[in-house]
């Protein structure tokens, strides 16, 4: 097993290199993408795609005609498809980035890599755990020849490097605790994550049985499809869309496997609108053996109030890691007198994360946040959402790999 100080020092390496710009590419190393998931986030995806040296959004997918008009904004020679099957046929495609809903993702991830593309899947990676031993065997199955990029952008972040410089330091002496927050709010009456019904949201614009893909067979429903954020049937909510992302960080700079067991609690206290996932929640993580010990990752969210925001605490007997807006290390006097406070100093370069995949793919080195880091995060959200479900604290069986 690699030493706690090697692999800071590997991981440290490598995201200050992915963090370098200026970096001159050959007319050969032109990419075309596609996309598959072409709503919101996936546009933004492909805008950042495009803005990235010699790079061209080729094709997108998405089961919505609406979608897929719109598109055609992204490039005039862009092909647009109901289905990603075509799309990942053409043979032409290098790589798809994947923007789907959550209980999507396996199913264009697996196919993707089974077409010999590259893959960038949004979070959470894998929205069950099954999806996430087939998405594994997939990559098992195409060896190493394939970049795979999870969407958790922090992971290319100025602050990992920051992060890295204090925890190889050995400022913090031993770690036992990170506490994180993500709180929001919305105006009274604009319920978190609400979207319009357009009148064209119809079963003649909308190809339903594709976006029910694996999930329970319904009656077509447009408030469904515009909101499935909602339901637990296609999405995590807060936990795979937040939680996901605060876990990721810490994960990859910490090497910090999955929880050995998970207990949330909370509900649906302030958006009494037929939504399925809860607005408020707690979760405590136990982390038993892990690189730095026995360590305890809680977590806790709401959507009623904005305070405190996002942020995190990683605990230390000799200093504090805090990281919001911005990273920094405040020293515990009471071990340190004579330590300093030091604020983080890596900038973040613009569509870093995009940008690490893209080179990725030129070079054969390994993504910022490569898939085992979305692979430990998945289980571990899906833990999560298992213990809220059944009421109880679940366990992690490392041997059998299930949730108990």
């Amino acid at each position: 097993m690699q030493t706690r100080r090697y692999f800071l020092g590997n991981v440290a390496t490598g995201l200050a290199g992915s963090l370098a710009t200026g970096r001159v590419l050959g007319a050969n190393d032109r990419l075309r993408i596609g996309i598959v998931g072409v709503g919101e986030r996936g546009t933004q995806l492909a805008r950042e795609a495009a803005a990235c040296p010699n790079t061209e959004i080729a094709a997108v997918a998405d089961v919505y005609r609406r979608r897929l008009d719109d598109a055609k904004a992204l490039g005039s020679n862009i092909r647009t498809y109901t289905g990603h099957e075509e799309l990942l046929a053409d043979k032409s495609i290098d790589a798809v980035l994947i923007a789907t809903p959550q209980h999507l993702h396996a199913e264009a991830f697996t196919a993707a890599l089974h077409h010999g593309k590259h893959v960038y899947v949004e979070r959470a990676m894998a929205f069950t755990l099954d999806d996430a031993k087939r998405m594994r065997a997939a990559v098992q199955d195409c060896g190493t020849g394939r970049a795979v990029q999870v969407g958790h952008q922090f992971c290319s972040s100025g602050q990992a490097v920051d992060a890295i410089n204090y925890l190889s330091s050995g400022s913090l002496g031993q770690v036992t605790a990170i506490r994180s927050h993500l709180y929001r709010n919305t105006p009274h009456g604009k319920p978190q994550w609400a979207r319009p019904v357009f009148p064209d949201m119809t079963p003649d614009s909308i190809a339903w049985k594709s976006f029910l893909g694996s999930a329970a067979d319904r009656d077509f429903d447009a408030h469904r499809f515009a909101n499935w954020r909602y339901y637990s049937d296609y999405s995590g909510g807060s936990v795979q869309e937040n939680l996901s992302q605060q876990l990721s960080f810490w994960y990859r700079v910490m090497d910090i496997g999955i929880p050995s067991a998970v207990t949330m609690r909370g509900g649906i206290y302030i958006w009494k609108d037929g939504r399925e996932v809860p607005d408020t929640m707690t979760v405590s993580m136990e982390h038993i053996n892990c690189p730095w010990g026995d360590l305890l990752f809680n977590w806790d969210s709401g959507f009623g109030n904005n305070h405190p925001g996002m942020n995190e605490e990683v605990l230390g007997t000799d200093g504090t890691i805090v990281r919001g807006q911005q990273i920094r290390f405040v020293p515990q006097k009471v071990n340190q007198p004579g330590a300093a406070e030091l604020m983080g100093q890596t900038p973040t370069a613009p569509r870093a994360h995009m940008q690490n995949f893209l080179d990725s793919i030129r070079t054969g080195q390994q993504p910022n946040c490569p898939f085992e880091v979305g692979y430990k995060v998945s289980v571990a959200c899906r833990m999560a959402l298992e213990s809220y479900r059944l009421g109880r604290t679940v366990t992690w069986d490392a041997e059998r790999e299930e949730i108990v």
